[in-house]
């Protein structure tokens, strides 16, 4: 198919259509309104449901239904709206149950801001709602990755039977490329034997959990899951790092700019590498593995006062190399800075 411009939220609602979803439920918040927009008239189209609902609450509680029944089915948000779904993901975590998430992050604590920002990384790594768990995140760099993604993202769910989250922000989503739209592809809503169904007099209906099983084999099948994700599911992209004396660690739009601080500190002669982060969970903890054994530290590079990935670097490294950040939740960082931030550390290193 050749290539169409598309805007990055309108690019993720079609892919998810061509996915095979025909449901979805959710609530109008800035920076994500034109994906229920566009769902509003594009999915009756091709036979699916768009509810609007009354709140983010609602919005997930149907999704979690919906998905009982075995329906691809997906809902998008931001900031306080994802605040607002916690606890029905920790539900649907609990009930093993496939959907996809899509969170365009925008700048917050409380009420934030409509700009773009990347400060929910802890929020979505570190499981959001109450009890044991994680979520599987992906988190695409331009309109063809969040695209391609969305495909991704309900096939793993449905590998694991476990939420997935996409991790888009407010500039990827509004931004305008050129993208290349998969095929539609087909979902047998009947393929899943767990899903609930209607059932003739006298039969045992199926039900769905939604409560963890309290006994050791159920942990064990909890810990088994996590750790085969944990193995097989980390993706991350690679520049320069075999040589490099300071690695950038970045992903979704600030990994863009670190490409253009890496390439330009190159023709200076500076040796700047970058990881840019795919999954954000499972953490691709063996980027780090191919990374130069003299490196003099890592420069984790996004929209967040805090440094949000700075911790998970510090692990996948194990301690062994100083980690700074650089950024903030009001701006996008520029190459200029980021590249001056790099010497800094790079003499402080070598004193």
């Amino acid at each position: 198919m050749a290539k169409v411009l598309m805007k990055g939220n309108e690019a993720i609602a079609e892919a998810a259509l061509r996915a095979g979803s025909r449901f979805y439920s959710g609530y109008p918040i800035t920076p994500q309104t034109e994906i229920l927009e566009y769902l509003s008239w594009r999915m009756p189209e091709v036979g699916g449901e768009v509810v609007q609902t009354e709140s983010e609450l609602s919005g997930i509680n149907m999704l979690l239904g919906a998905a009982s029944a075995g329906a691809r089915a997906f809902t998008s948000t931001s900031g306080p709206g994802f605040s607002l779904m916690q606890e029905g993901l920790s539900y649907i975590v609990a009930a093993d149950l496939p959907l996809v998430v899509i969170n365009v992050m925008r700048e917050g604590s409380g009420l934030g801001n409509i700009g773009a920002s990347q400060g929910d990384y802890w929020q979505m790594t570190r499981g959001g709602g109450h009890g044991d768990y994680r979520m599987i995140v992906l988190a695409p760099a331009n309109v063809q990755e969040s695209a391609n993604l969305i495909s991704d993202a309900f096939d793993l769910a449905e590998k694991y039977m476990h939420p997935v989250l996409i991790a888009s922000d407010a500039a990827i989503g509004q931004m305008v490329e050129g993208v290349e739209l998969p095929e539609f592809k087909d979902h047998d809503i009947n393929k899943f034997d767990f899903a609930v169904r209607g059932c003739k007099k006298g039969d045992r209906p199926r039900s769905i959990q939604n409560i963890y099983f309290l006994d050791d084999q159920y942990e064990d099948h909890l810990r088994e899951k996590y750790a085969t994700i944990t193995k097989n599911e980390q993706r991350w992209e690679s520049l320069y790092v075999d040589d490099a004396d300071i690695v950038l660690v970045a992903y979704g739009i600030s990994s863009r700019m670190c490409k253009e601080a890496v390439r330009a500190a190159r023709d200076q002669g500076i040796k700047l590498g970058l990881i840019r982060l795919i999954t954000l969970w499972p953490f691709p903890e063996n980027a780090f593995k191919e990374v130069n054994p003299n490196v003099l530290g890592y420069l984790t590079v996004e929209m967040s006062t805090l440094g949000q990935i700075a911790d998970d670097v510090r692990l996948a490294t194990q301690c062994n190399k100083p980690v700074s950040s650089f950024g903030s939740m009001m701006a996008l960082p520029e190459s200029d800075g980021i590249i001056e931030k790099a010497l800094e550390m790079m003499k402080e290193a070598r004193q």
